[in-house]
């Protein structure tokens, strides 16, 4: 068996799976082996299979096995695994270390690297893997590698003919399920003369 995977939310006395056999008598339902933790809990009589407390995501999968015994006869059994996955969820956004960044760049220097913006986030796996990108700000004149975090100038600055001061606000977003999240920085970038 290999129920639909577990939310690491999942209360206590959630179903799980239902265990069924084809027999002519009824039969005894039990978990034998593979729930030392004692995480699940099964009818004896109807073969559903409930949590029993808060699950934690770094004891699973978990694999068990259930056997179903004749009621009559208790050399008479037969067994099955149940093999039970728990899915991480998006519990934190990105965070930058820093919400306001300041950097300085010469007047006409070509194309270049400014900063590389790097956020954390504390979730595992796709709800904790990180893409950048650009919310406002001058796309004209800045770009960000969205894997990397690395802001680019993609032009040359006049500090006589231009602005002196640039904003831009990045943002990056993580893969989360069920919904994506995101943390959010501002860049500000002063031309010198």
């Amino acid at each position: 068996y290999q129920p639909a995977p577990l939310s690491e939310k999942t209360l206590p006395d959630t179903f799980v799976v239902q265990i069924r056999v084809f027999y002519k008598v009824p039969v005894i339902y039990s978990i034998v082996s593979g729930n030392e933790k004692g995480y699940f809990v099964i009818d004896s009589s109807t073969g559903i299979i409930r949590t029993t407390k808060n699950l934690k995501l770094e004891d699973f999968p978990v694999i068990f096995n259930v056997r179903a015994t004749d009621s009559s006869n208790a050399s008479i059994f037969n067994e099955v695994s149940v093999n039970v996955e728990v899915i991480d969820e998006n519990d934190f956004p990105p965070v930058f270390p820093s919400s306001l960044i300041e950097e300085r760049l010469k007047e006409n220097v070509p194309a270049t690297q400014i900063v590389q913006l790097k956020a954390q986030d504390s979730d595992t796996g796709r709800n904790g893997f990180l893409t950048y990108g650009i919310i406002s700000g001058d796309r004209l004149k800045f770009r960000i590698d969205e894997a990397t975090g690395i802001l680019y100038s993609t032009a040359t600055f006049d500090y006589e003919e231009e602005p002196t001061e640039y904003q831009v606000v990045i943002y990056a977003e993580d893969d989360g399920i069920p919904e994506k999240k995101r943390g959010y920085c501002t860049v500000v970038i002063k031309i010198i003369d």
